[in-house]
């Protein structure tokens, strides 16, 4: 096949996005840990992955959006307390994590996964663990913190993000906020 027969792609993620001051305080936080492992997460990268969809061709794009628009949303804005550090090993990553995923991120998540079901995008579907990724490539246990982690990500909204070359920009975002 050559180049010109094959559909263009993006590779696509919905996620719940960091406001400014959260991403400054967590890399801040970060770096009090004094990592000597891995590669640090650019702070503008920060988010929470609701939905990860991968190499999606560009034509399929404006459907996925029409069908995230028609999630049911919680109606209300959305916290999520990232209060547990944690490494994952088969992911080489050191992320952040709540404790404890709120039913109501937990159904979000759910809506999307069956809104995104007829696009055939993800083949073999895991179990959502909720995250923000402060490293890759991390080889190491968990740091020693001075202070434990305890971040509230507060979000009014969810983000189709496209990753490209290692920055994520905002492709379309749909309220979480029933407006009146």
């Amino acid at each position: 096949m050559n180049d010109e027969t094959r559909e263009p792609f993006k590779r696509l993620f919905f996620a719940l996005d960091c406001a400014p001051a959260l991403r400054r305080d967590i890399a801040q936080w970060r770096s009090a840990l004094q990592l000597r492992n891995g590669r640090p997460v650019p702070a503008d990268n920060f988010h929470l992955t609701l939905k990860f969809l991968g190499a999606v061709g560009v034509a399929q794009i404006a459907d996925i959006c029409t069908a995230a628009a028609s999630i049911r949303t919680p109606g209300e804005r959305l916290t999520v307390v990232l209060d547990r550090l944690d490494v994952w090993r088969r992911a080489g990553a050191l992320v952040l994590a709540p404790q404890q995923a709120t039913p109501a991120l937990l159904r979000l998540v759910y809506d999307l996964e069956q809104a995104m079901l007829p696009f055939g995008l993800e083949q073999a579907p895991r179990e959502y663990r909720p995250h923000l990724t402060l490293a890759r490539d991390y080889r190491a246990s968990v740091p020693e913190s001075a202070t434990p982690p305890g971040f509230f990500l507060r979000a009014d909204r969810f983000t189709l993000f496209e990753s490209h070359k290692g920055r994520y920009r905002a492709l379309a975002e749909w309220s979480l906020v029933d407006h009146q």
